[in-house]
């Protein structure tokens, strides 16, 4: 019966990691097709603690981690949001995740989960 329960276990972890790393296919469009990985998506968003709020001129400030497309150590600052209307839903003190661009040399957040 122990064995039983510790082969259950070894399967559900490694089920547990074949779905962490699974693929993630998108329907082709014409002659392109694009896949990702599940690992490069999660390597596009990074982790941030949400410091301050400033609805009114949509900026957002975090503490952050490296954020790799970026090529930025970590550090506090503050960003510019594509719509003020994902402030809506954020408080100080909030972890996230966020995927910022350089638009022009302007830190724009993109996405927040």
């Amino acid at each position: 019966m122990k064995t039983n329960k510790i082969i259950a276990t070894i399967t559900t972890f490694a089920f547990a990691s074949i779905l962490s790393v699974g693929v993630v296919a998108t329907a082709a469009t014409g002659n392109d097709s694009s896949i990702k990985t599940a690992t490069t998506q999660a390597a596009d968003m990074t982790p941030g603690e949400v410091r301050k709020i400033d609805k009114q001129a949509g900026k957002l400030t975090l503490k952050h981690e490296r954020i790799a497309n970026l090529n930025m150590p970590p550090m506090t600052m503050v960003f510019r949001v594509k719509e003020k209307s994902m402030l809506n839903a954020l408080q100080v003190g909030d972890r996230i995740l966020f995927k910022a661009v350089d638009k022009n040399g302007v830190l724009t957040i993109t996405e927040i989960k």
